[in-house]
């Protein structure tokens, strides 16, 4: 890398660094104090979904965004936003008004990752991709991880809780000043469509140009938002359920997202080396396997904990190998495009998935929770094989 793309990445890293350890907090803080005032977990996953909510709303205007803003531009606005709306819940305990804050953090957050992650991809090329987009899903969620151990600390502070957790947001401001203020996307179609000329530029950069070409990776990108939301959420109530106490069960999330952290940058290098796809696919049937396992394990420590690392590890590689996967397929304005369709999928599954699991947890068992998920990476797996299938007779 030169010099100031090396500045500009490690600036990136760093704010999203901080903005890890605010996302990890805030989530699993909101279905607590919710869980505390009495609500269910139907409204607790109502609440959560608001703030997907807000990401497809703003979705389809990121492309417009990234040739109009630099990314210091983006990001800055993104993290004053978003620490704003989290600290504004300190004051308000009515539930119209958490809603409409966790959307602006929906829409600011969105933002945020689509314009970091086809940035951090333009900075790579086809043999270090995977392990330098492995670099930036590791930050995030190595300090997302610390999110739910801060709650743990925080979560009777009834008078402060949401304005610290607001505050967080803000330290990535400084990393931030140190970003180069002229990168904005450029006008360029992807590569690899064997169109050339400035026409095709508008047409190779929409979303209808590029969603044809990855089912499979809006919906791995969709499963993982799923599994990351519901982990983050949803997860210490499924553990509490089975006996476990409440800190411990918080904990839960940080097990899970410990997994993600410690193995993404191997199983980059090992995407790098073997090939994406086939490594794709052995993360999925890794978690598919791993996920009916978990309720036997929950009272016997030395066998849940390594699953819930491992869970993390496999279901987090999906996500990273989809976001691999848009750098190899595009670039400019579509590679822009990608990550916001991308970023809508995540939305996407964030919206409804935890009101439908919530729903179901309430209704039919906290188990309930984990047969979403399954059903989730079936569906994953079976777009993958159908890519690959699709591929091959064309060939």
């Amino acid at each position: 890398m030169k010099t100031v793309l090396t500045r500009d990445f490690l600036a990136l890293i760093l704010s999203v660094a901080v903005v890890g350890v605010g996302y990890g907090a805030t989530l699993p803080l909101t279905a607590l104090a919710l869980s505390q005032a009495g609500y269910g977990t139907a409204v607790i996953g109502l609440l959560t979904a608001t703030q997907a909510f807000g990401g497809l709303a703003v979705a389809p205007l990121a492309a417009w965004v990234s040739t109009r803003f630099t990314n210091r531009q983006v990001i800055t606005g993104a993290v004053l936003a978003v620490a704003l709306a989290t600290a504004a819940m300190q004051i308000t305990a009515n539930l119209w008004a958490w809603a409409l804050l966790r959307m602006v953090c929906g829409a600011a957050l969105m933002l945020l990752f689509t314009i970091g992650e086809a940035w951090v991809n333009q900075l790579a090329d086809d043999t270090n991709r995977g392990r330098v987009v492995a670099i930036y899903a590791t930050t995030f969620t190595l300090f997302q991880m610390a999110g739910p151990v801060l709650v743990s600390q925080i979560a009777d502070s009834l008078t402060w809780r949401f304005a610290i957790c607001g505050a967080i947001f803000l330290v990535a401001l400084p990393m931030l000043a140190a970003m180069r203020g002229t990168a904005r996307a450029s006008n360029v179609h992807d590569t690899h469509d064997g169109h050339d000329g400035h026409g095709h530029a508008a047409q190779a950069g929409s979303w209808r140009h590029v969603l044809p070409r990855m089912p499979a990776l809006v919906l791995a990108t969709a499963f993982f938002a799923l599994f990351d939301t519901l982990a983050l959420s949803l997860l210490p109530l499924f553990a509490m359920d089975h006996g476990i106490g409440s800190e411990e069960a918080v904990l839960f999330a940080s097990a899970v997202l410990l997994g993600d952290t410690a193995l993404q940058f191997p199983i980059g290098w090992l995407a790098d080396k073997l090939g994406r796809e086939r490594v794709h696919a052995l993360a999925g049937i890794t978690v598919a396997v791993l996920l009916p396992l978990l309720p036997f394990v929950m009272g016997t420590p030395w066998l849940c904990w390594p699953l819930l690392f491992v869970l993390g590890a496999a279901a987090g590689a999906i996500y990273t190998l989809a976001v691999v996967a848009c750098g190899e397929r595009f670039e400019g304005v579509a590679l822009v495009s990608a990550s916001a369709v991308v970023s809508a999928s995540w939305s996407a599954a964030s919206f409804a998935g935890p009101i439908v699991t919530g729903a179901l947890m309430e209704h039919a068992g906290r188990d309930a929770m984990l047969w979403v998920l399954f059903a989730g990476v079936l569906v994953f797996l079976f777009a993958l094989q159908w890519e690959r299938t699709r591929r091959l007779v064309q060939a």
